[in-house]
């Protein structure tokens, strides 16, 4: 499994894959991660990498995460791999639900929810 974390800061891309590898100890799967530290750079990773899931930080820069969505998710032909947004604002959900997100967690984030909502949007089992 390979997973693509995308935030402009070094923490929250450090949060995120921690609660990813709860995923990969719980499946016993091996995981890949990637980072981007901004928008653009994510969109361009996720195309060339193909990741399973994208965990997009709402406040990545040059490109956000509903730009993330947008481009992966409405595509000719869409991106193959799950797409998360933690938003940093629960006024933001219709935005996720419009970028095509298939999935949108609010801050603080909630590890053990990324977690599950990753597993349920791979098929990956958590337990």
């Amino acid at each position: 499994m390979k997973a693509l974390v995308i935030s402009p800061d070094p923490d929250v891309r450090r949060q995120l894959r921690v609660a990813l590898q709860a995923v990969e100890r719980r499946s016993g799967r091996p995981w890949t991660y990637l980072e981007a530290t901004d928008g653009v750079e994510g969109i361009k990773t996720a195309w060339r990498e193909l990741p399973d899931v994208v965990v997009a930080d709402e406040i990545a820069s040059r490109a956000g995460a509903f730009a993330v969505a947008k481009d992966l998710t409405g595509a000719t032909q869409r991106f193959p791999g799950a797409v998360v947004i933690v938003l940093a604002r629960s006024q933001d959900e219709w935005l996720a639900r419009w970028s095509g997100a298939d999935a949108w967690l609010n801050r603080p984030l909630d590890a053990f929810a990324l977690a599950d909502t990753v597993s349920e949007l791979v098929g990956t089992e958590v337990g």
